[in-house]
Order: structure tokens, then C-alpha cells, then sequence
């Protein structure tokens, strides 16, 4: 006989990853977890912050953590997120947007 299952579970998870092994909030598991997330999605592959500059400013501002989801983050915008990361003004992962 065929059995339907259905599972809940909390949460999100993505198969590629984080963009960069500096935005792990757990050192144990070498995972990234945020909670009470704002989450920003962008089609394309994000290379200059310059246009997202007041998002992240006022993200910084609620000191609730962000979850940039997108095509790739790189050059000088991966190295911005990873610098205020470090510096702790600003709660952050990227990862690639899944397919």
C-alpha cells in the first residue's frame, strides 16, 4: 500500500552553503545560524555594495541579523560583508540562491 508522509520541520536549510567560512556563527558545526532574519533576495551576482548601502545601514541599525540570498556574491562586496562581519557591526551570511 503507498503511505503518505508529511514532515515539518523549523528552519531553512541550503545545499551550497555560505560564501565565505567567515560568516560560520557556530564553530562546532561549521554552520551559519540566524535567527529573526530579514532576508535579502537579489537576482543577479551582487560585485559592489554602493546601491545597497542604506539596506545594510538600516539592517545595522535594528541589530537583527541578514540573510543575502543571490546568484553570487564576490570582489569587493563578498570582502565588505566579511570585514563588518569581523568587526561585528553586522550580523551576516550570503549564500548562492538554490538551481
Amino acid at each position: 500500500t503507498a503511505e503518505t508522509e508529511l514532515e515539518v520541520v523549523e528552519g531553512m536549510q541550503f545545499d551550497r552553503g555560505y560564501l565565505s567560512p567567515y560568516f560560520v556563527t557556530n564553530a562546532d558545526k561549521m554552520v551559519a545560524e540566524l535567527e529573526d532574519v530579514y532576508i535579502l533576495l537579489h537576482e543577479k551576482k551582487l560585485s559592489n555594495l554602493q546601491a545597497m548601502l542604506p539596506i545594510l545601514e538600516a539592517v545595522v541599525q535594528t541589530s537583527k541579523p541578514l540573510l543575502i540570498i543571490s546568484e553570487d556574491v564576490e570582489g569587493e562586496a563578498l570582502a565588505t560583508l566579511v570585514v563588518n562581519k569581523l568587526r561585528g557591526g553586522l550580523k551576516i551570511a550570503a549564500v548562492k540562491a538554490p538551481g
